[in-house]
């Protein structure tokens, strides 16, 4: 396999310029594995927004964080060789480790099952399991509080087997993805269920159009430490962005617990036997991500944007990242909840339902050191809560809120938070900066209806009236 070294910005700034050439030149003719415009119908010509999703689109300018310093370009510029057409998990493995650095386009066919063996055909967990010496059963007799007790963590036996089933499973759902790749849904309904992609320490960077649905572990642990009660704790993102990586963009796709949502697990030792980590988090010292255009639905803890209180993991000084034009439903909390970073979080739709698979914690989580700039969101809540529990302070000392709805109404969500709280527990205004990486900012009276018609995977056209008021 020939050797590649991965593009310095300047030269990924050149190479944009010619991606954006060949993706104007796409979306007049989209390509043939993803399906065509309808009625040849798209937004207003010149639009910022694209009439289509293509394989060789590029980040736009001054659309997110992630366009910032040379761009987003993913595989864009990937040879005849390097676009893969994948099916099952075995052809997606090794397209993604095919190209190396090189740019590649791996392209997505209905839905792939990452609990599978290399024919395809599902794995159940007690099949992961088998040889480990791990048993649920016996898991659950060995650490139950009433002879285990509660002040210290599980160890032994079976503690040491379900370890090792856990790194059975991981070799089976974690996904790498390299650096200058584009991994983009090429029909409807495809994605993947159980998967973990890993984009980890690497640069440019793009997922698109997919259903990432059920990112499960197998084998909780469980902490009797963890809270009053003690908690079960669960391995795998469907996305995360760790160690470093840059220039990331994560766009219309559809993340999802179904079809085993959290209202469907057991309990043991009296908590959820909780099976879900996070949706998608950016961790790490990562840097320069977008996040627009997708759903998340029926997951409770969602986005973490920092790692760790501590200033050793790198976040100090990175984390920029911006969430535009997401829908948000059915959620418990972390949409997203941020530490260190500079997150502009605007045009979002947050639809919070009476009846929930998880139940609602909060939105927007302000951490320690984080600098948020939360505007023109819509949330609608049908009086389910109060403006004021939209925000939820998590050793965050200070917030930029503007612009925002709760149930068609104008409240600055700050004030909302602060209101009846004593001084030294209120929100100050931030003010640090402001966001630069903006092309396109929707009225917020337009923004449920906009992201409802187009946020998602999408095939074909954007409808006529997408952003017809968005601000150039």
């Amino acid at each position: 396999m020939t050797s590649h070294t991965t593009p310095t910005r300047t030269a990924r700034a050149f190479a944009r310029s010619a991606a954006v050439a060949v993706s104007v030149a796409a979306l007049m003719v989209p390509v043939a594995v993803l399906a065509a415009p309808k009625d040849g119908q798209g937004p207003p010509q010149g639009h910022p927004r694209s009439p289509a999703i293509t394989q060789t689109q590029v980040l736009p300018e001054a659309d997110g964080w992630a366009s910032a310093d040379g761009g987003t370009t993913g595989g864009a510029d990937a040879t005849a060789e390097h676009i893969y057409d994948v099916s099952d998990r075995p052809e997606l493995i090794a397209a993604l480790a095919a190209a190396g650095d090189a740019p590649a386009i791996v392209r997505v066919h209905g839905n792939i099952p990452m609990n599978a063996d290399d024919d395809g055909a599902p794995i159940t967990c007690e099949e992961i399991a088998e040889g480990t010496g791990y048993d649920l059963d016996a898991y659950l007799e060995a650490y139950d509080p009433e002879t285990w007790g509660t002040d210290r963590e599980p160890e032994g036996e079976q503690e040491d087997a379900r370890r090792i089933a856990a790194q059975k499973q991981r070799a089976l759902i974690q996904v790498d993805v390299p650096a200058n790749t584009t991994l983009i849904g090429a029909t409807e309904g495809a994605g993947l269920t159980g998967a973990s992609l890993s984009i980890r320490g690497v640069d440019n960077v793009i997922v698109r159009n997919l259903v990432l649905a059920d990112t499960y572990d197998c084998f909780p642990s469980w902490d009797p430490t963890d809270g009053a009660l003690g908690n079960w704790n669960s391995e795998y993102d469907s996305v995360r962005i760790v160690d470093g990586s840059t220039h990331i963009w994560i766009d219309h796709n559809a993340f999802t617990d179904e079809p085993m949502t959290d209202d469907q697990l057991p309990e043991h030792f009296g908590r959820t036997f909780q099976r879900h980590d996070g949706a998608l988090d950016v961790t790490n010292g990562s840097d320069l991500v977008t996040v627009s255009w997708n759903t998340f639905r029926d997951h409770d803890k969602l986005t973490l944007v920092g790692s760790t209180d501590k200033p050793d993991r790198g976040d100090p000084g990175t984390l920029r990242v911006t969430f535009h034009h997401n829908l948000y439903e059915g959620v418990g909390q972390r949409a997203p909840r941020v530490r260190f970073g500079q997150v502009d979080v605007y045009n979002n739709h947050y639809l919070i339902r009476e009846q929930q698979t998880v139940g609602y914690g909060y939105s927007i989580g302000v951490g320690f050191g984080s600098h948020l700039l939360v505007e023109a969101n819509a949330f609608t809540t049908g009086g389910v809560v109060e403006a004021g529990q939209l925000l939820s302070v998590l050793k965050g000392t200070e917030i930029t809120t503007r612009g925002n709805l709760v149930d068609h109404r104008s409240v600055d969500l700050r004030a909302a938070y602060n209101e009846g709280r004593p001084e030294s527990e209120q929100l100050a205004d931030d003010g640090s900066w402001e966001p630069t990486q903006r092309s396109c900012v929707d009225k917020v009276q337009h923004v449920a209806g906009v992201v409802g018609a187009w946020a998602g995977p999408q095939f074909g056209p954007a409808p006529g009236r997408i952003g017809a008021d968005c601000l150039a």
